[in-house]
């Protein structure tokens, strides 16, 4: 297993692709939100060997945000958002109804296809 997914005493860390204006919007707020939260924010279009540390292709990553969870398991996608808000003050909420059944798998269906046709945006963009 990766050592970023065994070491369990630096809370979440989450995954993502700063090259990618949406995405780098959403995380900036999210810093924001987040401020004096237990959270290692990794920028893989900065940091290019951090993907190695959760043992993922770097254009994955580019594609869909990654978070490991305070318990050291990998999350992609919706669970890697469930898993930021579970850990944000005043967004638990959010964590709460997307980890409903139904809502979780519309949610996964709509952010898998919105991630990958942003995905493609940005490399038609030459953005990476």
């Amino acid at each position: 297993m990766p050592a970023a997914m065994r070491d369990s005493n630096t809370g979440i860390k989450v995954y993502y692709n700063s090259a990618c204006p949406v995405c780098n919007a959403g995380i900036s707020r999210q810093k924001t939100k987040m401020r004096g939260c237990k959270v290692q924010w990794r920028d893989v279009h900065i940091e290019q060997n951090t993907c190695e540390e959760i043992g993922a292709e770097r254009e994955f990553v580019r594609e869909r945000l990654h978070a490991v969870d305070e318990r050291g398991r990998l999350r992609i996608g919706v669970e890697a958002f469930e898993t930021i808000w579970r850990h944000s003050p005043n967004e638990r909420w959010k964590a709460a109804l997307v980890s409903l059944p139904g809502i979780k798998q519309i949610a996964t269906l709509g952010y898998n296809v919105f991630a990958r046709l942003l995905y493609k945006w940005n490399r038609s963009k030459a953005r990476w």
